[in-house]
């Protein structure tokens, strides 16, 4: 089922970040937002969230980083009971060991704080907390910023391999146009609060049609890293 949102827009301060925008994500689907700093990329992510907010188990949104998402006082069962409750899921011990399991947490201690873990695996966490839900849509902000090459290659790997047998869709946030290209099937280019370009992946990284988009395939250093 597609999620159509019409409309979407925000300001701050007087300021318009992001113009009136129409969106469409199919059941699924693998979108990449991709656009300079200061586009309005987490912008739109938050917005987006914002607006499917009120439907429940529409959509769930992992920050740019896990320091947003837990309190280094709180162990990471509390969190993930929380997480329950908020979603109004009665606790599941398989449900958490599948999760888990499925972002290569199967082993972890869950009765420590977050800064017992790396931070690798505190996102992964948070990944898979935002996948308690089953929800349609999951938006992931920027998810490889805090995290070295490899360690973020392997996480995109479990996401992928998860989501391969789900109907939910992926909405992957990232300045980084290697990461989007491998990691989607269709590309939005933001520039200045609007979406400049919309085409199939090999499309755009092949003829990009926007200036937005052909500065950022002119930057060829993005085609080896390992995301």
């Amino acid at each position: 089922m597609s999620l159509r949102v019409k409309g979407l827009s925000a300001e701050r301060a007087g300021r318009t970040i992001l113009h009136q925008t129409d969106l469409t994500i199919g059941g699924g689907e693998r979108i990449a937002l991709v656009g300079p700093s200061g586009s309005g990329k987490s912008t739109l992510g938050h917005a987006l969230t914002d607006r499917l907010g009120g439907q429940s188990g529409v959509v769930a949104l992992v920050p740019q980083s896990p320091d947003e998402a837990l309190d280094p006082l709180r162990t990471l069962s509390f969190h993930w009971r929380e997480a329950e409750r908020a979603l109004g899921l009665p606790a599941d011990s398989e449900r958490q060991l599948e999760l888990l399991s499925a972002l290569g947490l199967s082993n972890a201690a869950l009765k420590t704080r977050p800064w017992g873990w790396s931070r690798g695996m505190q996102q992964r966490f948070v990944i898979a907390m935002a996948l308690l839900g089953a929800p349609k849509l999951l938006i992931l902000d920027e998810p490889t910023s805090a995290l070295d090459p490899v360690i973020a290659a392997a996480t995109m790997e479990l996401v992928d391999r998860h989501l391969a047998a789900s109907s939910t869709a992926l909405l992957l946030i990232t300045h980084d146009l290697g990461l989007a290209a491998k990691r989607a099937e269709r590309i939005w280019v933001l520039e200045a609060g609007r979406i400049v370009e919309d085409a199939p992946t090999a499309k755009l990284i092949a003829q990009p049609a926007s200036s937005a988009a052909q500065a950022l395939v002119a930057h060829r250093n993005w085609a080896v890293l390992p995301c």
